[in-house]
């Protein structure tokens, strides 16, 4: 059995609901075959989501770590190939902080790619029938910080351990007007089922274009 580690996160930004938990909540409820899933909701606080993710990964001990955060206007599940060392919010953290062009980690290196295999996940996801894609940029606000804190400490603290973070669209509850791409978090549970599937079978990842121009 392989232990996986999901984590979502709390409501920001005066919503009522995060998406990103909603779903990882019901991964851990029913996991796919094999996977022994923990679910964990982490702050959308600099520096206190990175604790609580240290935390959560030295209590379960996984195998595999897959961070899952909101993306409002997305149009799809986002798998993030790639996180910066820096954070530069454009609006404030639950607890007020927001900073301006300040690493991560400092003195940590420039950028963490995910050790997920990203592109046979969005093509796992895809063959699930959820709208997928590959990204390049998980922005510069709590998620980054989390895809670049997980990726530093998996290289520097649990070496063996593979993982990565995913960006979910708003639910339809978070835009009842349809004024924005939407997706349920049943359906986009379907997909992380699936990407998770294919994190812990695939050793090496397909060789197919998921390049983007812009």
């Amino acid at each position: 059995m392989t232990r996986v580690l999901v984590t979502g996160f709390e409501p920001f930004g005066g919503e009522t609901v995060n998406p990103s938990w909603q779903a990882a909540e019901l991964v851990a409820a029913a996991p796919p075959e094999g996977l022994a899933v923990t679910a964990v909701q982490l702050p959308c606080v600099f520096g206190e989501s990175l604790a609580a993710l240290r935390a959560a990964v030295e209590r379960v001990r996984p195998e595999l770590v897959v961070c899952l955060g909101q993306a409002g206007g997305r149009p799809g599940v986002t798998v993030e190939r790639v996180a910066i060392n820096v954070d530069d919010a454009r609006i404030p953290d639950n607890a007020g902080a927001q900073p301006i062009d300040e690493p991560v980690v400092p003195d940590g290196p420039a950028a963490y790619f995910s050790s997920l295999p990203v592109k046979a996940c969005v093509a796992a996801m895809r063959e699930a029938g959820v709208p997928t894609a590959l990204s390049n940029t998980a922005g510069t606000f709590v998620c980054n910080h989390v895809a670049y804190g997980l990726g530093h400490l998996l290289a520097t603290e649990f070496p063996g351990v593979r993982g990565g973070f995913v960006h979910v669209p708003w639910a339809p509850a978070q835009v009842p007007d349809g004024s924005a791409a939407s997706v349920p978090a049943e359906v986009v549970a379907v997909g992380v089922r699936a990407l998770l599937s294919a994190a812990a079978t695939t050793v090496t990842d397909v060789r197919v274009t998921e390049g983007a121009t812009h």
